[in-house]
């Protein structure tokens, strides 16, 4: 069973702890990994561009000339995509961008991604961040001191207001419920930090 280093808020290890086979041991396919970080990123397009034809757009009504004797190519209708303010021709309308996908197959790139972060040995667990009050300074140095740095990821058991504001101010820091971690986050994250109890939920919602 994979084990790391156990944490407290100096920094000062105070021993190990067990890690789940299932999330922290799993094979690790770079194919599912791929196909699930392209379908959460399609998933965050709004999908709300759009672009009025040429029944859309305001104007015309009658022939701009004569049909004959002017020289010109005949034209009946100014709202023509050629003409300046005219309907736009095969434009953006209004889509959905979401892919579905198996939850099995996003259960296994998320095992794979926590896999792959512990085989990097950038996995760090904390018995508990307990900030007594909203202090950025308090919780940039538990962070130091457990030796996180870069973009950080913060995996909470639960909603942590304290955790949350402590670390607004902090641009390469996110916190995130251990029920809603995802891959995308995993993947760009250089240090993943999990509190203690964090772990038995990543374990019932995952496991």
């Amino acid at each position: 069973m994979p084990q790391t280093t156990l944490y407290d808020r100096t920094g000062a290890s105070i021993g190990s702890v067990e890690l789940s086979e299932e999330l922290f041991g799993a094979p690790i396919n770079i194919a599912v990994l791929h196909q699930v970080v392209l379908a959460q990123l399609a998933g965050r397009h709004l999908g709300t561009h759009d672009t009025k034809t040429r029944g859309e757009v305001r104007g015309g009504g009658r022939k701009p000339y004569r049909q004959k004797g002017t020289g010109r190519a005949r034209q009946g209708h100014r709202t023509a995509p050629h003409f300046r303010g005219g309907g736009v021709v095969f434009g953006p309308h209004p889509r959905s961008y979401v892919q579905r996908l198996p939850r099995k197959m996003k259960q296994l790139a998320l095992r794979g991604a926590l896999t792959s972060k512990l085989g990097d040995e950038a996995v760090r667990v904390i018995d508990t961040f307990a900030l007594e009050a909203i202090k950025t300074r308090d919780f940039a140095g538990i962070l130091t001191a457990v030796g996180a740095a870069g973009r950080i990821l913060v995996v909470a058991p639960g909603s942590d207001e304290r955790l949350h504001l402590s670390s607004r101010n902090l641009p390469t820091v996110t916190v995130i419920r251990a029920d809603s971690l995802n891959v995308v986050d995993l993947l760009n994250a250089d240090v993943v930090v999990i509190e203690q109890p964090a772990l038995a939920r990543m374990q019932e919602v995952y496991g």
